[in-house]
């Protein structure tokens, strides 16, 4: 069984940065695809990024490319994501997730962490 663990989230002004960081229990982190994934209040849980395996591969979704970076060590099975010039909007309930079985990001089938709160205000 994978355990993931969120940490790093936190309260910033507008215009801020942060760095989230998912530990991965297990052996199988270095093989997999990871996302990651947020969900806003009152609101549908969203994606963000994903990273292939080796890094190698990467997508964003419109509304955070050019100002998060995700990306991966995988001799410390832990997935990062780089937040720059923070948004209100950015506020949410940000998650990682492993493949289960696939070296790109794959959602179905995927293990989910708890999840961590990045507020971020006007």
């Amino acid at each position: 069984q994978v355990q993931l663990v969120e940490s790093g989230g936190g309260l910033v002004q507008a215009g801020g940065s942060l760095r989230l960081s998912c530990t991965a229990s297990g052996r199988t982190f270095g093989n997999r695809g990871m996302g990651w994934f947020r969900q806003p209040p009152g609101k549908e849980r969203e994606f963000v990024a994903s990273v292939a395996w080796n890094g190698g591969y990467t997508r964003y979704s419109d509304s955070v490319k050019g100002r998060f970076t995700i990306s991966r060590d995988n001799a410390k099975n832990t997935l990062y994501l780089e937040m720059n010039s923070l948004k209100p909007e950015d506020t949410a309930v940000y998650t990682c997730a492993q493949s289960r079985a696939a070296l790109h990001f794959a959602a179905a089938g995927a293990y989910w962490g708890q999840g961590t709160q990045v507020t971020v205000s006007s």
